[in-house]
């Protein structure tokens, strides 16, 4: 039973933003492409977890905080009798596990992200938070790789690793597991929902001012901006559908949260949109579908 749904983090969300209107410094373009990669496989791995038998609890994405380190865990299955903590990866390509290292590595030996580490330092934050509230479930960590486009050469026999060939019996097992749960298991749950911390410390964006990126009405579905807009409807090169008033709120959704101290008047997505040409059209949708503050010209929307 799936009790806490994945979301885009904001980080992506913005870093999306700002890659479609302005140009990305090289090492934000690939911490975007990264989070971009990475929830993609995310997602992929929700798929899977929602054909699980509801026996379990799922709790997607979870930041917690214990004795002043955070930590973050893809995917949490609470069973009857254990906790499994998972990390998900998205690795395209060939990569080899060094023994004598322990790590990760590319074919042109770079190393990458340690994800056993990475699981280890997860499952030893986790334990002691569980036990400072009473409960004292054992935990069983894997680390899952979903791209099928993934290689690890020299793979290490003896650790909780799951490859992409391997997915589907991986989900077979846990449907096997008996699993009965009870409140205990419910309130266990609903306190890791209530300690998730929203506001990642991981975030990391780069310097940007309003007049710095490019201004227009985007695609929902391709991000290309939309050339021009007559009537309550309009289509994109990309075959899309999509009404003015959808578009605006989308539109108003996005400075809200690249510019969250900007004040959010007709003037201002006038001047975000460009190609809707009637201040008239956007007033009414602000007045619809937002909060009016103020009179006349010191009107604005929260």
């Amino acid at each position: 039973m799936l009790l806490k749904p994945r979301v885009e983090s904001d980080e992506l969300k913005i870093l999306r933003f700002l890659n479609n209107r302005m140009i990305l410094p090289v090492k934000d373009k690939k911490r975007y492409i990264y989070l971009e990669k990475g929830y993609r496989g995310e997602m992929f791995f929700d798929q899977l977890t929602a054909d699980l038998q509801p026996k379990f609890y799922i709790i997607n994405d979870l930041c917690l905080e214990f004795n002043n380190s955070v930590f973050q865990i893809d995917t949490t299955i609470i069973a009857q009798d254990k906790i499994f903590p998972i990390e998900v990866k998205n690795y395209e390509g060939d990569f080899y596990y060094d023994n004598d290292s322990k790590g990760f590595f590319t074919l042109a030996k770079d190393e990458i992200k340690n994800a056993l580490d990475q699981l280890k330092r997860s499952k030893s934050l986790l334990n002691p938070l569980l036990k400072k509230h009473g409960f004292y479930l054992p935990l069983e960590g894997y680390v899952t790789f979903v791209n099928p486009e993934f290689t690890l050469y020299q793979a290490p026999l003896n650790e909780p690793i799951v490859y992409p060939t391997q997915l589907n019996k991986f989900m077979e097992k846990l449907n096997k597991i008996p699993s009965k749960l009870n409140e205990r298991h419910k309130k266990l749950a609903e306190l890791l929902i209530s300690m998730h911390q929203t506001d990642s410390p991981y975030k990391r964006l780069p310097p940007y001012e309003y007049h710095q990126v490019e201004k227009g009405l985007t695609c929902a579905k391709c991000q290309s901006f939309v050339p021009s807009v007559s009537g309550k409807y309009f289509t994109c090169i990309c075959g899309y559908k999509e009404d003015v008033e959808t578009a605006i709120i989308r539109s108003v959704r996005e400075i809200q949260l690249l510019f969250p101290n900007l004040k959010i008047t007709t003037n201002l997505v006038y001047e975000w949109c460009m190609v809707i040409h009637s201040k008239k059209v956007i007033r009414e949708v602000l007045k619809k579908n937002f909060v009016v503050v103020g009179d006349r010209h010191l009107r604005y929307y929260i």
